[in-house]
């Protein structure tokens, strides 16, 4: 496929900037400032990357107003106040869409499912009973969309995606491939020593504007539904357990693991390999950085850790040995030593100012 080229003024007005430089300068691509040639864009997001952006051969290069000033060695630029942002909104114009319409041969469709004449239907792609896909939706090869399963407009679904449980999918959703929406959730009830399956009749609910990466698993709730409001981003390899509900625009990064029933509000950022225990609520915008461990409700927005630093292996071995050191004295003892050293602290300064 043929990669459509922009002039520098297109460019400028589709991101809301201002033109500096030749208007005409034709752009092919966006690259790093690294590896940008004549040909193509790129952008500038900080004074940390200054002596980078003054060696590119980038043609062009989003700024902002201060960085421009000190870029003397290009004449091309379009000025933000986000070059980040204005990055970003370039990429869907420079990203390869498919356009495809219609259903492949090799699909097998029930006979009640409802599908848009504008969506795309993959080969071998397989979908039940009362199913409804709307429009402009492209669902790749190999993925089954189970009975009762509803999605919305403009939504991209990946190969080899299950969607089950009679979940409901909005519109401009995007799950990557190998993804499970509406599995059943890990509910067993304990008795005599035997775990006994609980069935869930709940579903899954997904908003507007969710992107879910590859090889996750969101369950269907037990009773009531799993729900992922609209803006809600999911990284790759992440469990979000039955009856989860997680709040608008929240990000979720790789190998996160969210346990049942617990509630996150709205724009909080859970980094990657954090564990969330179950039955819990996370009020809005707070943050949790890599390998956080969350055992109990957190009501104040804010950022939290519990995940420990890397060290060098000898430190991080004699560290160790002191943690079980202190874990073997009692609690009142150490508090008992803590108030002696204190109390001659005390009495030294007494000392030393009787002195003076």
């Amino acid at each position: 496929m043929i990669q459509r080229s922009y002039t520098l003024k297109e460019l400028a007005s589709l991101v809301h900037g201002e033109l500096i430089g030749q208007p005409e300068t034709k752009v092919s691509g966006l690259s790093s400032l690294e590896q940008a040639t004549s040909q193509q864009i790129s952008f500038v997001n900080g004074d940390k990357y200054l002596e980078q952006a003054l060696a590119s051969k980038a043609a062009v290069l989003i700024v902002t107003r201060d960085l421009q000033a000190q870029l003397t060695t290009h004449q091309n630029f379009i000025v933000v106040e986000n070059p980040y942002l204005a990055f970003a909104m370039l990429t869907h114009v420079f990203e390869i869409k498919k356009i495809d319409v219609g259903i492949e041969s090799t699909a097998q469709i029930h006979p009640s499912a409802m599908i848009s004449d504008t969506a795309y239907i993959g080969h071998y792609v397989v979908i039940g009973e009362n199913c409804v896909v709307g429009d402009h939706t492209f669902i790749e090869s190999h993925a089954k969309i189970d009975d009762g399963v509803e999605i919305g407009q403009k939504c991209f679904i990946d190969s080899h995606v299950t969607i089950t449980g009679f979940s409901k999918i909005g519109n401009n959703v995007r799950i990557h491939a190998n993804t499970v929406i509406g599995s059943e959730g890990f509910g067993f009830a304990p008795y005599q020593g035997k775990w006994h399956r609980i069935a869930q009749l709940g579903s899954v609910k997904i908003g507007n504007n969710v992107r879910i990466g590859s090889n996750c698993s969101i369950d269907r709730g037990a009773l009531d539904d799993t729900i992922l409001e609209d803006g809600v981003i999911v990284d790759n390899l992440v469990q979000i357990a039955h009856n989860v509900h997680v709040g608008e625009n929240t990000a979720i990064a790789a190998k996160t693991g969210i346990a049942g029933s617990t509630t996150i509000g709205k724009n909080c950022i859970l980094a990657g390999a954090c564990g969330v225990a179950g039955h819990l609520k996370i009020t809005d915008n707070v943050t949790l950085t890599g390998m956080s461990m969350v055992t109990k409700s957190i009501f104040e927005s804010g950022t939290y850790s519990s995940g420990t630093g890397l060290f060098e292996s000898g430190h991080w071995r004699r560290t160790i040995v002191r943690l079980r050191q202190l874990a073997d004295v009692p609690l009142t003892q150490i508090v008992k030593r803590l108030d002696h050293i204190q109390t001659r602290i005390e009495s030294l300064e007494s000392t030393f100012n009787m002195r003076k």
